[in-house]
């Protein structure tokens, strides 16, 4: 098994991991992600995340999408973990540690970081056990929130907007 920086080349493969952890949580549905997309948004100097890639023997079998991330009640950077996703056949074997402990490395050598943040969802009993396992813990003083769709596309069109 070994796990890499993924590259361009990769958008594919991101994409149909990324496509089965949609799925699996039950937002399949919402899955709106292409290769287009991926290297798009995933690479160059203005990449908006990164990705960590596990292969055994060409294939690829888990995978961590994770982005640079700031603390401002820790002063410190951080790296946010946004996807983790391992092949079924591969589960129980320590794989997703190991991807998280290979983006813990490249962030801490890449930026500084000094941490790091990821959400569960709230019906995934397994994966809360899996990061407890590891030692993360719930902010009992943090909720998840999002804006997106309409809300999000008429905030800021209005006077109050920032140039």
């Amino acid at each position: 098994m070994t796990i890499r920086v993924a590259s361009p080349a990769d958008a594919p493969a991101i994409v149909a991991m990324l496509a089965r952890l949609a799925d699996e949580t039950g937002d399949g549905a919402r899955f709106a992600s292409t290769p287009d997309t991926v290297r798009a948004h995933g690479f160059g100097p203005a990449a908006l995340f990164q990705t960590m890639i596990a292969e055994q023997d060409s294939h690829a079998t888990g995978i961590a999408l994770f982005f640079r991330h700031y603390s401002s009640t820790r002063g410190q950077p951080g790296v946010y973990v946004q996807d983790l996703w391992t092949a079924p056949d591969a589960r129980g074997q320590g794989l997703g540690a190991r991807l998280l402990a290979a983006v813990a490395d490249h962030a801490r050598r890449g930026w500084g970081a000094c941490y790091m943040a990821l959400t569960t969802h709230g019906h995934n009993d397994a994966a809360r056990s899996f990061y407890a396992r590891l030692g993360f813990t719930a902010q009992a003083d943090d909720v998840p929130m999002a804006l997106d769709g309409a809300g999000f596309a008429g905030l800021g069109t209005g006077s109050e907007a920032v140039a």
